[in-house]
């Protein structure tokens, strides 16, 4: 997502990117056991229920801005390539996992980085057409009926996260603070516990799987009639944008000993998949925690690793490609007359 820099840093929104990203590394490195585990089964249920929709959610926030499309090319097409090229490579020599350089189909989260380009592109268009709120979620909606089991160029998922970018660029952020009184606060605790306690205690969760939040399977594959998946994601709707909220409004808006992670998200997210790809690939560390204190244990490591990646040296990485710059022949100057090029989309 944008940084957001400014004079004034908003710690608020630092804060909730630094809480996102360290439920992204979580919910990842959870995948390969939370089946055999009623603790991480219940964890895994909460953290993608609303970790990428609050993600993209901020990501339309600050992508307010409309870009040319030779800065978006330069900003995210580019960087795309390159970790594509990174994760070939690391795949190839290292994991040894059979691969190829297939571009139109980004390997495992780099979707997110492809889906930013067409959101950006997209978005100032969309928004100028009556009811774009509604038809996104409808388009969202009708890409469960979608056969594309190679995840071409990220389509669905582009489709179904759509409405939370939409979403996010259209926010306004007076309405947070005015929203951000101590009764929405208790009403906003009380409505995430319940939903905890929900995913935790109610054994119907363990009749879904929480493939159903992910975006990319369509409802064939998740055994559902096209009118049980479309009633199923308009509830995965419904949750995603009332957890957004909620956590908005619990989240610390002062600075904290966390908030600059919340400022170097791409190198973490980044890099913590090709340390995944690798545990998956090439150890047994990942599977077979089915104990309570294996459970911590793993979640523990994984904060370690979200602040181990959050390190300047990685920053400084993903900050020089995401500045690399076309040929001159190639580059686009914004379209408001300043002759100033764009800030960086230093983060995630």
């Amino acid at each position: 997502m944008p940084s957001g820099n400014t004079k004034k840093r908003d710690y608020l929104f630092d804060n909730y990117k630094a809480l996102l990203i360290a439920l992204v590394v979580i919910g990842h490195f959870i995948e390969l056991s939370y089946k055999d585990n009623e603790f991480l089964y219940a964890l895994k249920w909460l953290v993608v229920s609303f970790h990428m929709p609050a993600f993209i959610f901020i990501s339309g926030y600050f992508s307010k801005r409309a870009l040319s499309l030779g800065i978006l090319f330069q900003k995210l097409a580019i960087p795309y390539i390159i970790y594509e090229i990174i994760y070939y490579l690391v795949y190839t020599f290292i994991i040894h996992k059979p691969t190829g350089l297939y571009l139109l189909y980004p390997k495992f989260s780099l979707w997110y980085i492809q889906a930013l380009f067409f959101w950006r592109l997209l978005a100032p268009h969309i928004r100028k057409i009556p009811h774009y709120m509604a038809i996104s979620i409808l388009a969202g909606l009708l890409a469960g009926c979608l056969d594309m089991p190679d995840n071409f160029l990220s389509i669905p998922r582009t489709l179904v996260f759509f409405p939370y970018f939409l979403a996010g660029s259209a926010f306004d952020r007076s309405l947070l603070v005015r929203m951000r009184t101590l009764k929405n606060r208790m009403i906003a605790c009380a409505g995430v516990a319940a939903f905890a306690c929900f995913l935790a205690f109610d054994p119907f969760p363990r009749n879904l799987s929480p493939k159903i939040f992910y975006g990319r399977y369509n409802y064939d594959y998740l055994d559902q009639s096209i009118i049980e998946g479309v009633i199923c994601r308009g509830i995965c709707y419904g949750i995603g944008f009332a957890m957004t909220l909620a956590v908005a409004l619990l989240m610390s808006g002062r600075r904290t000993f966390y908030s600059y992670i919340g400022t170097r998200t791409m190198a973490i997210y980044l890099f913590h998949g090709l340390a995944y790809s690798y545990l998956k690939g090439c150890t047994d560390l990942l599977r077979g925690i089915d104990t309570l204190s294996g459970s911590l244990l793993l979640i523990l490591s994984c904060l370690l690793m979200t602040a181990a990646f959050s390190i300047p040296q990685l920053t400084t990485f993903t900050n020089a490609v995401s500045s690399l710059r076309l040929p001159r022949t190639l580059r686009v100057r914004q379209k408001d007359g300043t002759g100033k090029y764009a800030p960086n989309l230093r983060s995630i």
